[in-house]
């Protein structure tokens, strides 16, 4: 179920805040977070965000076509390493 269009979009308040600071500093550094749920307003396009996936944190770089999704879409939590391998048997003969 989606989120309420009354209540807005779901933006983590101490994201916007390590935003503004970015801004105000001039400095284009990645930016440390947890909050994978969090949407991504156009403010975030341009910076680097590095989200945890569970196990290690994953550099996100904000572009355009980001805006609207969710920072847990772009670093993925399972590796995928294909499925069961084809295994060649020898044949015997006895």
């Amino acid at each position: 179920m989606s989120r309420s269009s009354v209540k807005g979009p779901y933006v983590d308040e101490k994201l916007i805040i390590k935003i503004e600071r970015l801004k105000n500093s001039g400095r284009k550094e990645p930016i440390k977070t947890w909050a994978r749920s969090s949407q991504i307003p156009p403010e975030f396009v341009g910076y680097t965000f590095s989200v945890h996936n569970g196990k290690v944190f994953k550099d996100v770089f904000i572009t355009e076509d980001m805006v609207g999704h969710r920072l847990g879409e772009f670093s993925l939590t399972r590796t995928f390493r294909g499925h069961g391998r084809i295994v060649k048997r020898l044949l015997t003969k006895t």
